[in-house]
């Protein structure tokens, strides 16, 4: 299993620095300043399960096409990387079938990818390599660029030929003579479907705002038995859902080494497991790496002796002179803010992009990982659809057996045509909710409205005014600790950073400024809101449900 003891040493591997840089801010030598050098090793890593050698990891062969092949000298960081996420197991197999790499930007991310991706094709002799980002953008240039790489190395040219290179919109395909093939594919639910990948690249992966994309493309390598994703960025905020998790999982299994502030957003961090389950992941040998350099949380962004530990090439000049340096950084420092500056520089996790409608801290401090309703409780539902129609969500509240509220979101699918019949499907789930609060007028979800009320379903619409109304019951909730809940991170990521708008000396959540779908906040917040107003109206609730009040 994945241990924070000292790694075993490597036999010919770049060596690493164990300071965090040559000096820290107003030290010398002989008067005058040391250059800052980045360190080699990460700050927060996963260790290997045995010694790496040339035998147990094929970073060094990975290496050796780099620097003989494409005539690139890597990085020492670069090297020890691939190193360490090129581990074997016994069988041959890799080690990790996930790599999360973290790095401040500019340091050379790009360059070991493409790398990567050659070897795995030229040697390796890898079927598919896929490409995505959230910005297709990105996922194009590092092809467009890997590409290039090809063309000037006439060894590696002449087994592409022009004829098998397409790069049609959204397109983009390389292949070897001998079918080794290198696609971009869009960062969607249908990215990557059909496909069967060996190596996985996900650039940027702080982007993406949801898991479609990752359910998408991550799952072509399931049936392939040396396939690796690596995803690959700086550090991420609240709205990097994927990022977030992948992160918090590989901390967990590090001992948390920052601290469990993640720990919320999974759910299941706190799960125990029998002696079969720990024997089976010990056996599976942690199949998630994380490499992470970044700065220490909280330090002072103008305290040089950091900057080497998010920024591992820094103080190491390309042969045209070109590369990161200690005054470019200084000079960011000075003029970003701070926020940017932590997460671009020192790749600082910054752990919220704000707190959404609700007090600062209030919404974590709800959080109850063992709440929840009995399954014969009644319930009172909303249902609400997002700003662009993407994604449609189902939220309950009830009363929990101590009198305490609990919400949660219970449903969430594409589309709307599937919502009555999940409400109704079941004898069981119909007869346990009261009533269905729906957004009025002006509001996407209006269009499920005709079929609910032909459902038979008590259902409420909610003017403008009600929803005013319920969004201030439900800040009256959070605040005063009304409410409980467990953690759901796409109800997370809506409720600390959803966008409100005033209505008269009230305020809404305000779908369309939202930085992430405040759709299952808004769902959330009206079953609160319809616990209150079908207990003020029994007459249409209670007596149409047979219903006995007491």
């Amino acid at each position: 299993m994945t241990t924070t003891e000292t790694p075993p040493t490597t036999t010919t591997a770049p060596t690493a620095p164990t300071a965090p840089g040559r000096r820290s801010r107003g030290s010398a030598r002989n008067g005058r300043a040391e250059p800052l050098e980045g360190r080699t090793e990460p700050r927060i890593w996963t260790r290997p399960l045995r010694e790496l050698t040339p035998e147990t990891s094929l970073g060094w062969d990975c290496i050796a096409f780099a620097e003989d092949v494409l005539g690139i000298e890597l990085y020492r960081w670069q090297k020890w990387v691939l190193i360490h996420a090129l581990e074997l197991l016994p069988d041959g197999t890799f080690r990790f079938r996930t790599v999360v790499l973290l790095v401040g930007r500019q340091n050379g991310k790009s360059t070991l990818l493409m790398v990567l991706v050659l070897w795995r094709m030229f040697v390796e002799a890898a079927p598919l390599t896929i490409g995505t980002a959230q910005n297709l953008d990105v996922s194009e240039e590092l092809w467009a660029d890997t590409l290039e790489l090809v063309r000037d190395v006439p060894d590696l040219s002449v087994e592409v030929p022009p004829r098998n290179v397409k790069t049609g919109n959204s397109k983009k395909v390389f292949w070897l003579r001998s079918g080794e093939r290198y696609k971009v594919a869009t960062a969607s639910r249908k990215g990557g479907r059909g496909l069967s990948g060996d190596l996985v690249l996900m650039d940027e992966l702080r982007e993406h705002t949801t898991f479609a994309s990752w359910s998408a493309v991550s799952k072509t390598t399931l049936a392939r038995l040396r396939a690796q994703v690596w995803g690959v960025s700086n550090a991420g905020d609240a709205l990097s859902v994927v990022l977030r998790r992948l992160r918090a999982l590989a901390h967990q299994a590090l001992g948390w080494p920052d601290g469990d502030d993640d720990a919320p957003t999974l759910g299941v961090v706190h799960l125990q497991l029998d002696a079969e389950q720990a024997a089976e992941l010990e056996r599976d040998g942690d199949s998630l790496g994380i490499f992470e350099y970044s700065a220490p949380p909280g330090v002072d962004i103008f305290d040089r002796q950091w900057w080497p530990w998010a920024n591992p090439s820094l103080g190491y000049p390309r042969a045209d002179g070109s590369g990161l340096t200690e005054r470019a950084i200084a000079a960011a420092a000075r003029t970003d803010p701070e926020d940017v500056f932590r997460t671009e520089v020192l790749c600082q996790w910054v752990t919220g992009a704000g707190h959404g409608p609700f007090p600062k801290g209030r919404w974590l401090d709800r959080l109850d990982p063992d709440s929840g309703l009995g399954r014969k409780a009644k319930v009172w539902a909303c249902v609400d659809v997002s700003h662009d129609r993407s994604m449609t969500y189902i939220a309950f509240g009830g009363w929990r057996k101590d009198g305490t509220r609990h919400g949660e979101v219970v449903a969430q699918r594409a589309g709307t045509d599937w919502v009555v019949d999940w409400l109704t499907g079941t004898r069981r789930r119909r007869d346990r909710i009261v009533a269905v609060a729906v957004a009025g007028t002006g509001a996407p979800v209006v269009s499920l409205l005709p079929a609910l009320h032909e459902s038979g379903l008590t259902v409420i619409e909610m003017s403008i005014t009600d929803q005013a109304a319920a969004c201030g019951i439900a800040f009256d909730l959070v605040d005063g600790g009304g409410v409980a809940r467990v953690a759901q991170p796409v109800l997370d990521v809506a409720a600390t950073t959803a966008a409100v708008k005033p209505v008269r000396d009230a305020w809404v959540i305000d779908r369309a400024r939202s930085p992430a779908d405040a759709a299952p906040l808004i769902a959330w917040i009206g079953a609160l809101w319809c616990m209150d107003k079908a207990e003020l109206d029994q007459d249409s609730v209670y007596e149409d449900n047979d219903l006995m009040v007491v």
